[in-house]
This record gives C-alpha cells, sequence and structure tokens, in this order.
C-alpha cells in the first residue's frame, strides 16, 4: 500500500515534522542562517521531508528545484519520502528512532 500525501502530513504532524516541512515548503529555510538550509536537506536526504511543490530561490538566488522537477524516486520527491514514512507506518525501528532523536515525540499523541 502507498501512503497518501495526507497520511505523510499526518505522520509528520505526529513526529514533529510539520515546522519544517512548512519551512521548505515556503522557502523560508532557504533565507535563514545556512545551519537551517542544513538541517533542512538533511530531512530531504532522509526522506523525512520533501521539496515542494513550486521551486524556490535561496539567499543568493539561487533556483531550488521542486518536487517534480525531480527524477520520480529521487531525494526530494514525493515518491521518495513515501518510501521512509512506509518504513514508519510499518514500524521499522531504525526510522522511528531516527525521526526521536531528531524531532522528539509526543507521548500522547497518537500517530496514524
Amino acid at each position: 500500500m502507498a501512503l497518501t500525501y495526507s497520511q505523510i502530513k499526518s505522520l509528520q504532524k505526529g513526529y514533529k515534522v510539520t515546522q519544517t516541512q512548512e519551512a521548505i515548503n515556503s522557502g523560508l529555510c532557504w533565507q535563514l542562517e545556512g545551519s537551517f538550509g542544513r538541517f533542512a536537506m538533511s530531512c530531504i536526504d532522509a526522506g523525512v521531508c520533501m521539496l515542494p511543490k513550486a521551486r524556490k530561490r535561496d539567499y543568493y538566488g539561487n533556483i531550488i528545484p521542486s518536487r517534480s522537477d525531480l527524477k520520480k524516486g529521487t531525494k526530494g520527491t514525493f515518491q521518495y519520502s513515501c518510501n521512509f514514512w512506509q518504513k514508519v507506518w510499518d514500524g521499522d525501528f531504525e526510522a522511528i528512532e531516527y525521526l526521536e532523536e531528531t524531532f522528539g515525540r509526543d507521548e500522547e499523541e497518537e500517530v496514524a
């Protein structure tokens, strides 16, 4: 079963990833201090977050591609993010541990 965008958003919310994904979607993370952009890129590299639907520009005017600019299934795409979140959905210990170490988690929040 492939996860839907809504299911991924729900999982992101449960693992406190929403603010990072929103900063990527708006382009804000590319306008701030370098550590914010590097953190966003590490989340994209892991599949925790995906690139936005529309291209953005960084502080220096460089183009940040949209997720549809990339080859399907590569880092930054919806499909790549689906692969990561499917592991979380399936209870993969390493994926969940990565999220909890990186973002923390509310014990009382129900995921999925």
